[in-house]
């Protein structure tokens, strides 16, 4: 009896909950999996669905991306292990595009594509989302770009000047010091308001716990969200990968904030998404890439901008980085992101084994923005710098004969190469912007040309120890005019720098 009246208590109150406030109707397309191999299900079915809709498999409960819709068909990366699924799983939509969770909340946070955190710290408290494509900032919504990314290199700041809202490639071959530049950049905005996102494409998992440990160690990660899509994940996260990185930042952008996002790297993501469309059989092309493979690309870039201030006046940064075999910039990939973005700096081997780090090629390499993006003192100091440099090359080249120099010609070849020893820089050391004005002027004017070289970079750290102990007001002076102010540094700066210089030559510089 008392089993009779359980169930009829579980009916009463069935009926009693159907229909109710807390239940809604929905309606979804089913189909079934008719083929599945290499990360992409092969679905008979799904009236009505829509591009980059996700899509789930309630007996796994794994999702896949609707990417290419058939007459009959649908093909769908699967976003994790594909070799859970079988032929003739049921298949549902979900009525999603695919979206992943943005806001402060991911500052400081490793996730993977679909934002999911991977760094065993816990749940992320957001509830806000965006979608992974979105069109790009119109013309009307943007403004040029007229403000500085301080990278803390001064080979960069000084010759290549990348500015808030400005696209500029990292290009070079394997082991030249591409990631090792952007993450220096991104350990230099602490205290400059530039939130920073890290997406990692095909990299192995202890390079991010490398990277994590290191950005921690400096003070980074509090202001920095790393995406990974790692080495031993499937084609279809490292797709997605940059373009939930670049809209976590865009959710910066557009509540008026400056962020900085960097691709590491372009030329993975290529790879990834030419593996997808082998797969779904899309017709091959150059290098067996797909005809839209330009398109991959300048979609995601175009995303950055200026916005003006009527839209907020935030900005999104990015430095995608792409490698090169045998420093081929002609090769398919590399010169279609040359030609999406505003700017190249193009890392050399032979520069980097001749020990120039970073091993930044100045006659290549190139800002599209000119020097919009320099603080006015920058621009004084470093103005001939590059032409200088690009003289210095051919005179030294020439010198390798042996052939008698005139005076002048081996006064360029001795100042052009101290030059080249002060725009060396080790890595996790970004410099401050005013030291960088000081010991380039210093270089500029001579104060070096009596340095033995090997003991130039010496001669440096004890001038920055010296200028920061005896005359701090200098530097401070060279912060207030040409970064706050955004005026150029006066002669009175100046003098009092010269007289300084003369001092720290006189008192404290090391002799050999």
């Amino acid at each position: 009896m008392a089993l009779a009246d359980e169930i009829t208590r579980v009916i009463q109150d069935r009926i009693a909950r159907f229909g109710g406030a807390t239940t809604e109707a929905s309606m979804v397309s089913v189909g079934t999996v008719i083929s599945v191999g290499d990360g992409i299900a092969r679905i008979f079915g799904l009236e009505g669905v829509k591009y980059m809709e996700l899509i789930e498999f309630p007996r796994t409960g794994l999702r896949a991306i609707a990417f290419n819709l058939e007459e009959e068909t649908v093909s769908a990366p699967i976003l994790g292990d594909y070799t859970e699924i079988r032929e003739g799983d049921e298949v549902r939509t979900t009525g999603q595009i695919i979206a992943v969770p943005v806001g402060d909340a991911l500052l400081g946070r490793v996730v993977n594509s679909l934002g999911v955190p991977i760094d065993d710290a816990g749940p992320i408290a957001t509830t806000k989302t965006r979608p992974v494509e979105r069109v790009a900032p119109g013309v009307i919504t943007r403004q040029s770009v007229n403000t500085p990314v301080q990278t803390g290199i001064k080979v960069v700041d000084a010759l290549i000047p990348i500015g808030r809202g400005q696209r500029e490639l990292i290009i070079g071959d394997r082991q030249t010091g591409k990631s090792a530049l952007a993450i220096d950049t991104i350990i230099n905005q602490k205290g400059k308001n530039l939130l920073c996102i890290y997406v990692s494409i095909g990299q192995r998992n202890f390079q991010i716990t490398r990277l994590v440990e290191t950005l921690r160690q400096f003070g980074a990660l509090d202001y920095t969200i790393i995406v990974h899509a790692g080495a031993e994940d499937p084609a279809p996260m490292k797709y997605l990968a940059p373009y939930a990185g670049c809209a976590m930042g865009e959710e910066f952008m557009e509540s008026g904030r400056d962020a900085l996002i960097v691709y590491d790297d372009l030329t993975k993501h290529a790879e990834a998404y030419r593996n997808m469309s082998l797969i779904i059989r899309r017709p091959p092309g150059r290098e067996a890439f797909p005809g839209d493979v330009f398109y991959l690309h300048s979609r995601l870039l175009e995303r950055a901008a200026r916005l003006n201030k009527d839209y907020g006046g935030g900005s999104l940064t990015a430095l995608p980085i792409v490698e090169t075999k045998g420093n081929d910039v002609s090769a398919y990939i590399p010169t279609n992101v040359i030609s999406i973005t505003d700017g190249q700096i193009f890392l050399e081997t032979d520069l980097f084994n001749a020990g120039q780090r970073p091993a930044l090629n100045a006659g290549i390499s190139v800002s599209r923005v000119g020097g919009d993006a320099q603080t006015p003192g920058m621009k004084q100091v470093s103005g001939t710098l590059k032409i200088d440099q690009a003289q210095y090359r051919e005179l030294a080249a020439f010198a390798q004969f042996g052939s008698d120099l005139d005076p002048v010609t081996a006064s360029k070849i001795n100042r052009g190469a101290r030059i080249n020893e002060i725009l060396k820089q080790p890595q996790y050391q970004p410099m401050a912007v005013e030291q960088q004005i000081m010991i380039i002027w210093a270089v500029n004017n001579g104060f070096l040309d009596d340095v033995p070289l090997n003991l130039v970079q010496k001669w440096e750290a004890g001038f920055h120890q010296f200028m920061e102990a005896t005359h701090p007001e200098i530097g401070q002076a060279i912060v207030q005019t040409t970064v706050v102010d955004r005026k150029k540094i006066g002669d009175d700066i100046f003098n009092k720098l010269r007289a300084a210089v003369s001092e720290y030559k006189e008192a404290a510089a090391p002799r050999a």
